[in-house]
């Protein structure tokens, strides 16, 4: 995080505004060039859809997908702190097309889910819930069939995810790895002829 507590949105209706941000342990924004990255690879998807801000932390990811031209983002923090932020800053922002669950995303999953186009799974790294997330995602519902689920992790960290999220770009950045993954309800073709 800068020295300010301020992160910049780098493109779309919302480009260099400032997101105020607490001083909270754990609390790790995704760098500029990782967002940058990761929305060149979301242009061709992001107009119009339905986006999941999970452990949304600062909320940069889901703000960034809005000012890019998402419908709508659902944001779900579990920290009051940095959720009252998250509210404030939509505020200022004047962004009408977002809601803000103060809720462990466990809990907040628990819920009957509607399926997302787009799901940021970024949590806290402490505290290693990317497979039971994932899994829950997956079979709650919260999916949309082909679905995009971006997840960031620390590097060589094994990530155990369900097999039809595949992977479609990945990177490293310091001592994170990056990856957006696209959600497929295809099963895999039986290898009984030899040239497949």
């Amino acid at each position: 995080m800068s020295a300010s507590g301020r992160i910049r949105i780098i493109g779309g209706q919302l480009r260099n505004s400032r997101l105020n941000v607490p001083e909270l342990p754990g609390l790790r924004p995704t760098p500029e060039r990782v967002r940058e990255t990761l929305f060149n690879w979301l242009a061709p998807v992001i107009d119009g859809a339905r986006v999941l801000d999970l452990c949304a932390g600062t909320g940069a990811l889901g703000i960034e997908a809005l000012s890019r031209g998402a419908g709508a983002t659902q944001f779900v923090e579990s920290h009051a702190l940095a959720a009252r932020a998250l509210k404030d800053n939509l505020a200022r922002l004047k962004v009408s097309t977002a809601d803000v669950a103060a809720s462990p995303a466990q809990v907040w999953l628990g819920n009957t889910g509607t399926p997302f186009d787009l799901v940021f799974l970024d949590p806290p790294f402490a505290d290693n819930l990317w497979a039971g997330l994932a899994c829950t995602l997956e079979q709650g519902g919260w999916l949309a069939p082909s679905a995009w689920i971006y997840v960031e992790s620390p590097r060589q960290q094994p990530l155990d995810l369900p097999d039809n999220w595949v992977i479609h770009r990945e990177g490293v950045a310091g001592d994170v790895q990056f990856a957006l993954y696209r959600r497929t309800d295809a099963k895999p073709l039986a290898a009984t002829d030899p040239s497949l």
